[in-house]
């Protein structure tokens, strides 16, 4: 018993590896203190899940006070104690702490992490090392993982997990005794959604390159569409981009299932020593127990291997083949929870697709309008340019990604009949393009004015092929930037939304003229 005046004797740190969520519902985190670091996105849902279950919580961020969301300040009328701004010691925020949680981006090893915290969770790490008695440290997602009662489907690669993700959350949800729940890197962090999770749920987790180096525990079934380069800025190496990206395959459920795209040559690797059973899925005939393409008298099929058909493409109203090979990474987790095929078919024809993604705004005057502000990496846009017959009008630009944007050239030059060009990485693409053979390129100071540009081109093209007594063509106008946003918006969801509003302003033109 402690003397009077004395210090109350430290209670045992929270034992992770023993939480349950039903635990948690019994009280267990009730007056523990925890300190969430970082007071953004998923930190943000995750004092809203500590304040929930009882917990005395600190929040960290170290921008100022005034720049955090208001959600901050609601969440401090809710009991939130808000520690913000960078005169702040952040290992002071843990010192009485029974559990330290971050968001995902707060990492010991990112170099874009805050240098004083990287230091200061460097210590912590140590001192856990030595002294068992420290706060455990935990992650968003890993939190989660831990505690959810449902099967779960982690999709990850460097482009198409979001599509895949949504098409995949779309079908399980056809199957109405299993309601589906689409989280992670789309949508809302997952975390706050565990009080409703039961076992009969199933839960589609996107899971990015910033998430899944914080993981120590895999999902029920891990799924791949591909794996290229990004973020080198946070991973500093090809090498230790890939491998951050291989974790998922290694921490899946032995019990579970891998699903890898077989022609990625790197993600197809991946099944060499898998712990769970693996299906591919590939644009060519399937492999044994996996999913393909087969050309058959009635069209061009999705189908799996040995149950048959499963779609005809031509049903999908994604656009593009690497689409036609992202859902049927969808369809092979739907097989794994016993949806029947015409189940599937029904739900993927009516999946339209995500914002930003090639997304179909508006037709005005015979020239579609597609929003792919996500197209950040020269695949991505690649892609985006072979999903749509010519003639295309290209908009590009934004912040360089410091990644290798040649091969984007030739693609350029055959598919593009013209560009218009924004951002710090304009001139860079202006002169690739042209010494790639694309002749027609501009440069314009926003992207409204490129909107703008881009629409007139597209018109002359019309025009051009009318006058030469040809078929007038749907021409396109795609916003798809192969660069970062943040030179001139907050975001590649804010660049998507001002290309939509541009176009937008462009439809009320055209019918107030008639047209």
């Amino acid at each position: 018993m402690s003397s009077p005046g004395s210090a109350a004797p430290r209670r045992e740190p929270i034992d992770l590896d023993r939480l349950t969520m039903a635990d948690v519902r019994a009280g267990a985190l009730e007056g523990r203190h925890v300190t969430v670091l970082g007071l953004a996105r998923s930190g943000i849902s995750l004092a809203r899940f500590l304040l929930g279950a009882g917990a005395v919580v600190t929040g960290y961020d170290g921008r100022p006070l005034e720049t955090l969301s208001p959600a901050v300040a609601d969440l401090a009328e809710q009991g939130l104690t808000v520690v913000a701004g960078p005169a702040v010691d952040p290992a002071g925020t843990w010192r009485e702490a029974d559990l330290v949680t971050t968001s995902p981006s707060i990492n010991a090893d990112f170099p874009t992490t805050e240098p004083r915290l990287r230091d200061a969770l460097r210590r912590l790490a140590a001192a856990r090392a030595g002294a068992p008695g420290t706060p455990a440290l935990v992650s968003e997602p890993d939190l989660f993982l831990r505690l959810c009662p449902s099967p779960t489907v982690g999709i990850t690669g460097t482009k198409g997990k979001t599509t895949t993700s949504a098409l995949t959350a779309t079908l399980l949800a056809a199957d109405e005794t299993h309601p589906a729940v689409l989280g992670g890197n789309i949508g809302v962090p997952l975390i706050e959604r565990l009080p409703e999770l039961t076992p009969a749920h199933r839960v589609v987790i996107e899971l990015s390159e910033l998430q899944l180096p914080t993981l120590s525990r895999g999902t029920t079934l891990a799924v791949y569409t591909n794996v290229t380069a990004d973020h080198l800025d946070r991973h500093g190496s090809l090498e230790d981009y890939r491998s951050a990206k291989r974790r998922l395959s290694q921490l899946v459920d032995p019990d579970g299932l891998l699903v890898l795209n077989g022609d990625d040559p790197l993600v197809a690797g991946y099944g060499e020593g898998a712990r769970a059973r693996v299906v591919t899925y590939r644009l060519g005939a399937p492999e044994v127990g996996g999913l393909g393409i087969a050309d058959l008298d009635d069209g061009q099929w999705i189908v799996a291997d040995p149950l048959g058909k499963i779609m005809p493409t031509a049903e999908l109203q994604i656009p593009g083949r690497h689409n036609v090979s992202n859902a049927m990474a969808a369809v092979a987790v739907g097989l794994y929870f016993d949806l029947p095929p015409e189940t599937i078919r029904a739900a993927a024809r009516g999946f339209t697709g995500v914002e930003h993604r090639l997304e179909r705004v508006a037709e005005i005057d015979g020239t579609r309008f597609v929003n792919d502000s996500q197209g950040t990496q020269p695949d991505a846009v690649i892609a985006a340019l072979r999903a749509f017959e010519p003639p295309i009008v290209l908009i590009a630009g934004g912040r360089d990604k410091g990644i290798d944007l040649s091969p984007l050239g030739p693609v350029v030059a055959d598919r593009v009949a013209a560009a218009v060009l924004i951002g710090e990485s304009g001139p860079h693409l202006a002169r690739l393009f042209r010494s790639s053979g694309l002749e027609h390129v501009e440069r314009a100071a926003s992207l409204e004015e490129a909107v703008r540009r881009a629409a007139a081109i597209a018109h002359d093209l019309r025009v051009a092929a009318a006058a030469g007594h040809q078929l007038k063509p749907t021409a396109t106008v795609l916003l798809s930037p192969a660069a970062a946003s943040f030179d001139m918006f907050v975001d590649y969801e804010a660049r998507g939304r001002a290309f939509k509003k541009a176009v937008a302003e462009l439809a009320e033109l055209a019918e107030a003229n008639g047209r």
